[in-house]
């Protein structure tokens, strides 16, 4: 008997028993599903933390006066640019990046890029307008005229801070989608030009923000954006910090910019040649990268559970293809009477036991992407096809069928046809 109709008679006994294979698909398919709906749901999360954590693009990067640590799990990841081969006088560590500093980096730094300089002043604010209020968990942000950029940020309506607004530090504030909603809830385009207020502190609107969804995780959207400078006078505390922000014009020269930024920024602050830098580096790239190894832990802790339970869907063809074969007895006997040799009966079991465990796979996978991409649905990324998943899933439920239906297989080929034939 050749191969194709041993293939042929397999998919007529799996015909033949729809209910029987339908359960077994159905079970095997729960274990897909979960599998690939996970592990598709972690690689949602990948990418939009990706997005939200680069926003200032690959060719972007930070100057903090302390390191970046991400924790997952426990475990802390530092940013590159840090280096401590040299001593540093513990009180020089962590040192504040004073505004004097940063807006000094700023005048000083020659290099094809573009450079700002920010400040956050704090969450937990609530932005008033008449007799409206937003929830107190609004972040305030003091930029400069190339914040927006930097941040990926674009206008839906108004304009940018100018030379004047930053000069004078008057109230003047761009505001965020979210509390633009909030405040100006049927006319948003009244936002524009009205007086609100942040706290105790008046605020005349220049601008709205359009809707950041890339980088929504982290609520973007729900913001005030003013001046650096009118932070500094309204908003200022001891030991402030300031951030700058540099964006590359050319990718290829983002090294050279960070030395030629470490350099400059060691001349500001003064630093004697034996003194490790007391600031980092935060490439914007790198955060997202640091992030993807820490979620790695979660990614094998996901994969383990779903192969779990794809372990225990193997369990269960097993025993259903063992009922098979004590059902089909007499059909195995009358076919042995037949002529068929027993390579060609353990072949028709395990065809059998591949088609249902391939079925169930198909079905598991299409139904874990659906379920991982409710992720995506809920922090408004685009939609998942975790093509690597769904090739794993169907290879590992072949996999599963082949080891599944062996023994089976073997026990059947194994009975003697005048056994078989008396089986009632």
């Amino acid at each position: 008997m050749q191969l194709r109709d041993t293939f042929s008679l397999a998919l007529r006994s799996i015909s033949a028993n729809r209910l029987r294979t339908g359960l077994t698909v159905s079970i095997i398919a729960f274990g897909i599903m979960a599998l690939v709906g996970i592990l598709t749901a972690i690689d949602t999360m990948k990418s939009k933390i990706y997005d939200s954590f680069a926003s200032m693009g690959a060719n972007g990067f930070s100057i903090r006066n302390r390191e970046l640590n991400i924790r997952i799990g426990g475990q802390g990841n530092a940013t590159r640019g840090s280096n401590r081969k040299k001593r540093v006088r513990t009180s020089n560590r962590n040192a504040v990046i004073t505004f004097d500093e940063a807006m000094a980096f700023k005048k000083r730094y020659d290099f094809p890029a573009t450079v700002g300089v920010q400040f956050r002043a704090g969450g937990g604010m609530t932005v008033y307008r008449e007799n409206r209020k937003t929830n107190p968990t609004v972040q305030v942000v003091g930029g400069d005229e190339n914040y927006l950029q930097l941040s990926n940020y674009e206008l839906s309506m108004g304009r940018n801070f100018n030379q004047v607004d930053i000069e004078s530090a008057r109230n003047v504030a761009i505001l965020g989608n979210d509390v633009v909603k909030k405040i100006f809830p049927d006319r948003p385009e009244d936002a524009l030009g009205a007086n609100v207020r942040v706290g105790n502190v008046r605020y005349r609107v220049i601008g709205v923000l359009k809707t950041k969804g890339a980088s929504n995780l982290f609520s973007a959207d729900n913001v005030v954006v003013t001046t650096v400078t009118n932070t500094r006078r309204v908003f200022n505390r001891p030991n402030a910090t300031y951030q700058v922000n540099v964006n590359v014009d050319d990718i290829s020269l983002i090294d050279a910019a960070i030395g030629e930024a470490t350099g400059t920024f060691r001349i500001i602050r003064k630093m004697t040649t034996d003194e490790e830098n007391n600031f980092y580096m935060s490439r914007s790239d790198s955060v997202a990268e640091m992030l993807f190894n820490s979620l790695g832990t979660i990614t094998a802790a996901a994969a383990l559970i779903g192969l779990i339970t794809l372990f225990g869907s193997a369990i269960g063809l097993m025993n259903i293809m063992l009922v098979s074969v004590a059902e089909r007895t007499r059909e195995i006997g009358v076919n042995k009477a037949l002529g068929a040799t027993a390579p060609t009966i353990r072949q028709q079991f395990v065809f059998e036991a591949i088609i249902i465990s391939v079925l169930g796979g198909i079905l598991g996978t299409f139904l874990g992407m659906m379920v991982g991409n409710l992720m995506s649905l809920l922090l408004g990324s685009s939609f998942v096809i975790p093509w690597v998943w769904i090739t794993v899933g169907i290879l590992s439920c072949a996999f599963v069928g082949l080891v599944s239906g062996i023994y089976p297989a073997v026990k059947a080929s194994k009975l003697d046809p005048i056994v078989a034939l008396r089986y009632e």
